[in-house]
């Protein structure tokens, strides 16, 4: 599915059009239609609590009501060992799966400071200790 960015990705202000490519439950790839980035994006439902409000100037730039069907996806940047991967919470794309359209939203820190810019995927990863 193809999405219309409807406000510059901070860093990426050439993407106006991106493709959404399902790689599992926990996985997305972002793909642009403008030039060669691409991104892994990650279900961040999948790994902890995450509520925020959407901001009234997103909600109307997305065109965003009760019955939208919203997909929340973050930025992940991959390393090795997976364990060193990183992901952004504090910036959450914002996808109207009605209209196909996309904004990446930045919440304030103030009142979420439990989502970080790049937090490690080790300290959500359920691990086995050997002793």
């Amino acid at each position: 599915m193809i999405f219309s960015v409807k406000a510059p990705i901070p860093g990426f202000e050439t993407i106006k059009e991106v493709e959404l490519e399902k790689i599992d439950e926990f996985f997305v790839k972002f793909i642009s239609k403008s030039d060669p980035t691409t991104f892994t994006l990650i279900n961040p439902f999948m790994l902890r609590p995450y509520e925020f409000e959407i901001p009234e100037y997103f909600r109307t730039l997305l065109d965003i009501n009760e019955k939208s069907n919203i997909l929340i996806l973050n930025i992940m940047i991959i390393a090795t060992p997976i364990e060193t991967s990183t992901i952004n919470f504090i910036a959450p794309l914002v996808f109207n799966v009605d209209n196909q359209s996309l904004a990446q939203v930045v919440l304030d820190a103030n009142q979420h400071p439990d989502f970080g810019l790049m937090e490690s995927i080790s300290l959500f990863l359920n691990k086995e200790k050997s002793e």
